[in-house]
């Protein structure tokens, strides 16, 4: 049970703060400005990995726990109870946010800014090197594992950085449904709903191939 409390409270974080951010940012005429948006994502990240690490292995990504179940390094009774908890953490900030800003559109839901095929390239490349990321240093040393929060945090800032005004740089199928279920934006969800599950499945093959 403490690893799926662990998984609820880390993905409200990231939702929380992270689409928090964009609603934020839209609420103010763009205090925090797009790079201040893919910080806040950078630093929630590295922040929970941190706090949850050593409890639920800080997955709060139903992509990152399908993928490390695909590589054997999950167990297959944990995984639904795993998503449910993500999903509950998920619902949980949207649900805030939208009471709190129940004015705002999106409540930072994940939208393309061009074609649905474009976007869901882009989730697909930029899950594949946070799952490669992720692969690499939680089966990697001591040393590897001691930095782990600061370079997956540093991925996520990074992606979200370039890619965000383009796809919205998800790389989470929880971080999209929730605010698009609560806000009513579902279109182009499936591109946030399988294209993260896509990459994250292909850098585990990767990873194993080169191990």
């Amino acid at each position: 049970m403490k690893k799926y409390i662990a998984e609820l409270l880390g993905t409200f974080a990231l939702l929380f703060c992270g689409t928090g951010a964009i609603v934020i940012n839209t609420e103010t005429s763009g205090a925090l400005s797009h790079v201040g948006v893919a910080i806040t994502w950078g630093l929630i990240v590295m922040a929970m990995i941190y706090v949850f690490g050593t409890i639920s292995g800080a997955h709060f990504n139903p992509a990152v726990t399908i993928a490390f179940w695909v590589a054997n390094l999950f167990p297959t009774k944990e995984v639904v109870p795993y998503i449910i908890s993500q999903a509950i953490g998920a619902f949980l900030a949207s649900f805030i946010l939208y009471y709190l800003f129940p004015n705002n559109d999106t409540l930072g839901a994940s939208l393309p800014s061009g074609e649905a095929m474009q976007s869901f390239i882009l989730e697909v490349i930029l899950t594949f090197l946070l799952m490669l990321t992720i692969l690499h240093l939680s089966q990697g040393s001591k040393e590897q594992g001691a930095i782990a929060g600061v370079v997956i945090g540093a991925v996520v800032l990074l992606e979200a950085m370039f890619a965000g005004p383009i796809c919205g740089a998800s790389m989470n199928p929880i971080r999209s449904l929730s605010p698009a279920i609560v806000s009513g934006h579902i279109e182009h969800l499936w591109v946030y709903l399988t294209a993260p599950l896509v990459g994250a499945i292909v850098a585990v093959f990767v990873w194993k191939s080169l191990k």
